[in-house]
């Protein structure tokens, strides 16, 4: 049995909060998350989901429902954050380098295996479970691992590393649709694979953790840090939020189609949509340094809620261009930032935890939300984004709570 690294009681000590908040090794972390979750490597291959379910709803898998096709993307979507109980705490420990490795594989194991499924129930376990817990396995303990290189230009740092996945979900979606015409699906999908293992092998040699590891008692979960309204709150604000968030990216390329948009140019809305969120996740960070995390995050998912509202009164293919921009600029602010207050509510050595927890609570969001706005969608669009919208501005008045339980007061940096 493989045992976690040991210290004395002097390199414990140690661990300090002296960032580096810069510097090449600092950066290269960066540049190695970006990359590792596809281009946010994986990430980004969730991201570019709706893409894929409106050729399976066209083409692979016509006799398919949309709530169940939903299901392969809501599941890929939640197994993103499941596993952040596990290897958040295995990150806290020690083990970083092994986990991640095997993530990696897993990953281009799944996505090469993709190419040869047929079934739905194939598609279900290969691009559903698999690339999700491959995906979720990564997430995490990269997101972790930021806090360990910058403290006053984590947001900034975590906003750089969030234009990954927003990169990975532009150029996916328009490799696919670029290339199955001339190649087929099996030879697109294999393609992608290979794009993969550039990607995460860069990114395995250039992750490296900063901080050894402290010994934090108790299990997978830190139940204390829930005795915390503000922390217990905010993971509550990301459940509601992730309810909704995803509704868009699955659906606007279905819905412009059954608006009459041509189909060979709806497969696109994901890529625009991705390509603006790569904006809005730059500007989150470095304003999010200045202001605070929540104060930026706030405007911009009431934003996205709005958007969500306003999404089924699209007919046009301008209109439909028009929300794929806004709501992916604004959407992108949120999934930016969105573990910024986690990071902040509580000690680094305890950080991998932390984020787990709240990982694994908003993953039962992202599974229920697309195949819900599926079952919806049977009675039109507008009941859609009425109750995907409801839920994202639910979870904005929910992040004024967090802030004031933080600061006492409704206004002030947080």
């Amino acid at each position: 049995m493989v045992k976690p690294p040991t210290l004395s009681s002097k390199e414990v000590l140690a661990t300090g909060d002296d960032f580096p908040d810069g510097g090449l090794h600092a950066w290269l972390t960066v540049l190695g998350v970006m990359l590792i979750l596809p281009l946010k490597t994986s990430f980004g291959l969730v991201n570019a989901w709706g893409t894929f379910q409106a050729y399976y709803t066209q083409t692979l898998l016509p006799n398919t429902s949309a709530s169940s096709l939903a299901w392969i993307g809501s599941i890929q979507y939640s197994l993103v954050f499941f596993p952040g109980l596990v290897s958040g705490r295995l990150f806290d420990i020690g083990y970083f380098r092994l986990p991640l490795t095997l993530a990696s594989i897993l990953l281009l194991l799944a996505t090469f295996l993709t190419a040869e499924c047929k079934e739905y129930w194939q598609f279900l376990l290969c691009q559903g479970m698999a690339i999700g817990l491959a995906s979720g396995a990564m997430f995490g303990p990269t997101q972790g691992i930021i806090a360990h290189w910058f403290k006053k230009k984590r947001q900034t740092a975590l906003g750089i590393t969030a234009i990954g996945s927003s990169i990975g979900g532009t150029l996916f979606p328009i490799t696919f649709r670029n290339l199955v015409p001339q190649i087929g699906f099996q030879w697109t999908v294999r393609v992608i694979g290979f794009l993969l293992i550039f990607t995460v092998g860069i990114g395995n040699i250039t992750l490296r953790r900063r901080l050894p590891p402290i010994h934090v008692s108790g299990g997978l979960c830190n139940w204390k840090a829930f005795k915390s309204p503000a922390f217990s709150i905010y993971v509550l604000t990301c459940f509601v939020a992730f309810l909704g968030l995803y509704t868009v990216l699955t659906y606007i390329d279905i819905s412009a189609s059954d608006a009459g948009v041509d189909p060979h140019f709806t497969l696109y809305l994901v890529s625009i949509a991705n390509a603006s969120s790569a904006f809005g996740r730059i500007m989150a960070g470095m304003l999010a340094d200045r202001i605070g995390g929540i104060n930026v995050m706030m405007p911009f998912t009431a934003l996205a809620g709005l958007l969500t509202y306003l999404w089924p009164l699209a007919h046009t293919k301008n209109a439909f261009i028009a929300v794929a921009v806004v709501y992916g600029f604004s959407s992108g602010v949120y999934m930016s930032l969105v573990l910024a207050p986690v990071l902040a509510l509580g000690e680094t050595g305890d950080v991998g935890r932390r984020v787990g927890m709240t990982m694994s609570v908003q993953a039962f969001g992202a599974l229920a939300g697309p195949p819900i706005s599926g079952a919806i969608s049977g009675a039109g669009w507008a009941g859609v984004g009425a109750y995907a919208g409801s839920v994202i501005m639910l979870s904005v008045m929910l992040m004024g709570v967090v802030r004031y339980l933080v600061l006492g007061r409704w206004w002030g940096k947080f």
